[in-house]
């Protein structure tokens, strides 16, 4: 059986990974992947050259993509494809807002698409297997990898199980009861640095906090900035629950986020990846 580490270069799969190079989880993982949506914060990148770096892990840190959100998005708003897609289209989860005054939030496709599929495929590939035909096994046959998927405690919500019988999941942090604060108190105890948050630079899921953060470096920001203003114009023909004369935006208030106040740790506060496909994004 094959050991992944799907990591997101966040505080608790990159806990995961430092305890595996401790020996403080068993067994020691095969690889750890890392899904590149492209629109990563600086900070990740950097955080994820330094864990790929000599002598910080003892297994391999494989990086994977799909295709670059950022980019696609760009697609979308011109109503050109996307990838393999006819329809033109790439949905994280935005905040709608229609004529009527109706509001709602995209169905979200960006976590299958750019973190799952990329991680299950490279999990294919270590198998040695074809990485765009599905793995068949009996029924009742064992699971051929073991992925290990950093959730937290107060995060168990998102907890979900295997859609595919080769592939189990693993949770160590919530078999050992540790919260994102144990995570951060072992990153420090260690002598690590502590890692950033994993997610987009326009997550429509980030709290008024992590925009602030964002906002300390420039380039993030105006990236974030910048596709606000771009998903505006997206075609309403395009996204299920936006209609025509319908306009889009990444932050819950549904203002453009060069001019919604962040001063308000608490308001438009909202649950954070709780509903988001098996775990993979924010860790």
């Amino acid at each position: 059986m094959l050991n992944i580490i799907s990591l997101g270069a966040g505080v608790q799969s990159t806990t995961m990974a430092l305890m595996a190079a401790h020996r403080e989880l068993k067994p020691m993982p095969d690889a750890a992947i890392f899904a590149d949506t492209g629109a990563e914060p600086k900070a990740v990148y950097e955080h994820l050259r330094w864990l790929r770096s000599d002598n910080v892990l003892p297994f391999p840190v494989h990086v994977v993509q799909y295709r670059n959100l950022k980019e696609d998005l760009l697609l979308t708003a011109e109503g050109k494809a996307v990838g393999t897609r006819e329809d033109g289209r790439v949905a994280p989860p935005f905040h709608a807002v229609n004529p009527d005054g109706s509001t709602t939030i995209l169905r979200r496709e960006c976590t299958q698409n750019y973190k799952i599929d990329p991680i299950r495929k490279e999990v294919k590939r270590l198998l040695g297997r074809d990485p765009d035909k599905p793995i068949m096994t009996k029924k009742g046959a064992g699971p051929l990898v073991r992925q290990w998927i950093g959730i937290s405690v107060d995060e168990i919500m998102r907890k979900k199980p295997s859609r595919v019988r080769w592939v189990e999941h693993w949770h160590p942090l919530i078999d050992l009861e540790w919260t994102r604060g144990h995570c951060l108190e072992w990153i420090v105890a260690n002598g690590y640095p502590v890692p950033p948050r994993s997610a987009c630079t326009f997550c429509p899921y980030l709290s008024n906090d992590e925009w602030r953060r964002l906002k300390e470096s420039p380039d993030d920001w105006n990236e974030a900035v910048e596709v606000d203003e771009l998903i505006r114009t997206f075609p309403a023909r395009k996204l299920a629950g936006l209609t025509k004369g319908g306009e889009l935006f990444v932050h819950p208030s549904k203002r453009p986020l060069s001019e919604v106040d962040l001063t308000d740790p608490h308001k438009y506060q909202i649950s954070l990846f709780d509903d988001e496909c098996e775990g993979m994004c924010g860790v």
